[in-house]
């Protein structure tokens, strides 16, 4: 599906495709179909009333403008579309059309329906971040080595290197996957309760008939019905609120990188990608810009929805409904955030010589490192004021700091002059940047396939899990 002009910038193709009305109608059906299975499963309704609800499901066209004009009046889209397919099973067999929705309620289909639809999404999402993932890995490891002035409250300060940034970066990155795959498993739950939450109308057959149709529809089972309790949502919208908001990070960074006074960075260069309606010479950060404008939506919606749980009683009055927009919405951010930055991590270009040239214009950055030598002799109040005069000579006369440090005589007393005349080399004052980098990477267990190892373990263990629950609760026959 392509991506309406107006979410041109809030989406990306295949997330809208997720969230259309043919996406969503498709699970919502996909919801009453497996309903009646499970409930044919235990002689709820018969199995003939299951052959032409799935018929109709498959078979007829379900009107999704119409649909959306009766929601308003509704005030739910299940109720229109539980029609539609009523009257099409109706017209197959007229006597099955009695057992569509049969105990159900409208949340039910609803709620259920956006589950699946974020099974989809996820897998999306996850494909982008990995991608994301293996590129900041490489980054890291390529540029390990490559020196770069460090900055604090936009200001010059002492060196890092790239390598120790990007490693930065993509643990960021890990640590948000690793919320949002948390997230997503624990929202990845049938929504089955019935009117009020017990499943009166389908007697003591209700847990029987809500494990089957779990299973039906690959999702875990919960202890009850979740109408008004929506912390597993809330748990899923935070964890993209943190993800768009450390790509955010992510792309500020870069962007400054690659201002036209700075260039040590730049996005990667495309056919019409990040040019100017008039200006020629532009290569805008258009990735940069994508995940920034993610990153000012989310935080908005996330707490929209956080104001949204405050739900009454057994079933919700405006806050529910609320909700279908703000995660679709978020989750949408999210993933083009995670998109677009993915793009520019693959294609990033690393200015190494610029990075160099631009801490050799700020010799006055290691004025840390001068304090610090003399401070072991002086005390560091008096080294601090001796550099301040030096740093403020050093930027009023264009003339580097070591220079200046060595016409002051107390310094000459304590420093010699080859140590001075290494001072400005940024390889010799970068601390522990090396090791912080490797400990990043060493901390996500993100060797060849061991993520991807560990969520198929996880999948495999829940589905286990899921096939024993149903086989306890099956009925017992008589042998």
């Amino acid at each position: 599906m392509p991506v309406r002009l107006i979410e041109s910038l809030a989406t990306t193709g295949p997330l809208a495709e997720v969230f259309s009305d043919r996406s969503l109608l498709q699970s919502m059906l996909e919801f009453e179909v497996a309903l009646a299975r499970a409930e044919s499963r235990f002689k709820v309704i018969p199995s003939t009333a299951v052959e032409a609800i799935t018929a109709a499901a498959v078979t007829c066209t379900y009107d999704s403008a119409g649909i959306a004009r009766e929601t308003m009046h509704a005030g739910t889209p299940a109720i229109p579309l539980i029609k539609a397919l009523t009257e099409c099973v109706r017209s197959k067999n007229s006597s099955a059309a009695g057992f569509v929705h049969w105990g159900a309620t409208s949340q039910d289909v609803c709620d259920t329906a956006l589950v699946l639809l974020l099974r989809k999404a996820q897998a999306i999402l996850q494909s982008d971040l990995k991608r994301l993932q293996r590129a900041l890995r490489r980054l890291a490891e390529e540029h390990a080595g490559v020196v770069m002035l460090g900055r604090t409250l936009l200001q010059a300060a002492p060196p890092t290197t790239f390598g120790l940034k990007a490693a930065g970066w993509l643990a960021a990155i890990h640590r948000s996957r690793e919320r949002l795959n948390a997230g997503f498993q624990e929202s990845l739950v049938l929504q089955f309760g019935g009117a009020s939450g017990t499943l009166a109308a389908l007697g003591d057959k209700g847990l029987q008939v809500g494990q089957a149709l779990a299973d039906e529809l690959h999702l875990g089972y919960p202890d009850a019905p979740w109408h008004t309790h929506r912390d597993r949502f809330a748990a899923l919208v935070c964890a993209c609120g943190m993800l768009t908001g450390s790509l955010g990070k992510m792309a500020r960074d870069i962007s400054l990188m690659m201002q036209t006074e700075i260039a040590e960075a730049e996005e990667p260069v495309g056919e019409n990608r990040g040019g100017s309606s008039t200006m020629p010479h532009k290569h805008n950060p258009v990735g940069c810009s994508a995940a920034l404008a993610a990153a000012v939506r989310v935080p908005a919606l996330v707490s929209s929805f956080l104001s949204a749980m405050v739900q009454e009683h057994e079933r919700a009055l405006g806050g529910w409904q609320a909700e279908w927009a703000i995660i679709s919405s978020v989750v949408q951010s999210a993933g083009l955030a995670a998109a677009a930055m993915a793009e520019v991590a693959e294609g990033l270009k690393v200015n190494a010589s610029q990075m160099r040239a631009t801490i050799a214009t700020h010799g006055f950055i290691f004025a840390e490192r001068a304090m610090m030598l003399l401070a072991n002799k002086l005390g560091r109040d008096v080294a601090h004021r001796l550099l301040e005069e030096a740093t403020q000579k050093s930027r009023q006369y264009g003339i580097k700091l070591s220079q200046v440090l060595a016409e002051m005589p107390e310094v000459n007393k304590h420093i010699d002059p080859a140590t001075l005349r290494e001072l400005e080399t940024p390889e010799h004052y970068l601390g522990v940047a090396e090791e912080f980098r490797k400990r990043l990477l060493a901390s996500q267990n993100l060797q060849p396939g061991g993520t991807e190892v560990a969520e198929k373990k996880l999948r495999t263990h829940k589905i286990r899990k899921q096939k024993a629950t149903a086989r306890s609760q099956r009925p017992k026959t008589k042998g």
